[in-house]
């Protein structure tokens, strides 16, 4: 009898042990299966494009949480078979850029739906040149360059010398840069997820400085400036939007390739990007992350 004693004594002790345990918390929707991204390209005013696509592709991958594909629209004119299927991803990343022809009115729709939804959105450099007759997404992209935008567009939106944000309803073009030179990037949100840890200030590596950006700006966080001596503001480097459920993380950084290998490019990129389709960030600060006195960046290839 004391052996069948001792069995039942044992049983009715892991029963009472699994039933005091705490449920275990459960992994994160990427730590059991990879994001799936997209990129979008194909129409672009920067010739480097078909090079910062595979760089922005491999920087994504290399954080472990995505899977990346590209879908390239045609290089001329408009393309009626430019139909990504966008719910499929969790984050799309467009490279797109001045002059790029409309997309087709069902694929602009499907697009407004997917990030609407909840679905996730990184503008990278030109593609904010993009598009300045698509009401919808100069929401998403909140603020605008060139193309025709103007004072009908939104405000100009910066920050001054003391630290305010202004939004400038003055009358005058949308989108302009300097010559490209090395700059410091100033964080102007240290609790958003994407800039939590950063550096409070950093140099990027040589860049175009776009100034003047312009659009509806609505439900848009800038979190992080960087000075223009010509306009002598402080100009938004890193924006967040809020469209509809959807999250949109927008850089004007990135013109060149030796601009995307700035780490502070590609760190804020991948948590950027984790953010859009998450709305949190688990991608570390970068070990190699510039400093306020020095940049620092990664060859390609190398």
């Amino acid at each position: 009898m004391r052996p069948m004693f001792l069995a039942i004594a044992l049983c009715l002790g892991l029963l009472w042990t699994s039933i005091l345990a705490p449920a275990a918390e459960p992994l994160p929707l990427h730590a059991v299966k990879p994001l799936q991204a997209l990129i979008v390209d194909g129409q672009n005013n920067h010739g480097c494009w078909p090079k910062t696509t595979p760089m922005m592709k491999q920087y994504l991958e290399d954080t472990g949480l995505f899977t990346v594909d590209v879908v390239t629209h045609a290089p001329k004119g408009e393309d009626p078979d430019f139909k990504p299927d966008f719910k499929n991803y969790a984050v799309v990343v467009s490279n797109f850029g001045h002059g790029a022809a409309p997309w087709p009115a069902e694929t602009r729709a499907a697009f407004e739906e997917y990030v609407k939804g909840g679905g996730g959105f990184v503008a990278v450099h030109a593609a904010d040149n993009s598009f300045p007759d698509w009401p919808a997404y100069n929401e998403m992209i909140g603020l605008g360059g060139w193309g025709g935008r103007n004072e009908k567009s939104g405000p100009y939106v910066y920050y001054t010398d003391d630290g305010k944000l202004v939004r400038d309803t003055a009358a005058g073009a949308g989108g302009s840069h300097g010559p490209q030179t090395e700059f410091a990037i100033i964080v102007r949100d240290t609790a958003h997820p994407v800039t939590k840890g950063v550096p409070a200030t950093w140099m990027h590596a040589k860049d175009e400085l776009y100034d003047s950006l312009r659009g509806p700006a609505e439900h848009m966080q800038v979190l992080a400036t960087a000075y223009c001596p010509k306009t002598k503001r402080h100009e938004p480097m890193i924006m967040t939007i809020d469209y509809g459920k959807g999250r949109v993380f927008h850089t004007p950084m990135g013109h060149e390739t030796y601009s995307m290998e700035c780490v502070g490019f590609i760190n804020t990129l991948q948590r950027g990007a984790e953010w859009a389709a998450t709305g949190k960030v688990s991608v570390p600060v970068a070990a190699d992350f510039p400093t306020a006195d020095k940049a620092s960046s990664r060859i390609s290839g190398k």
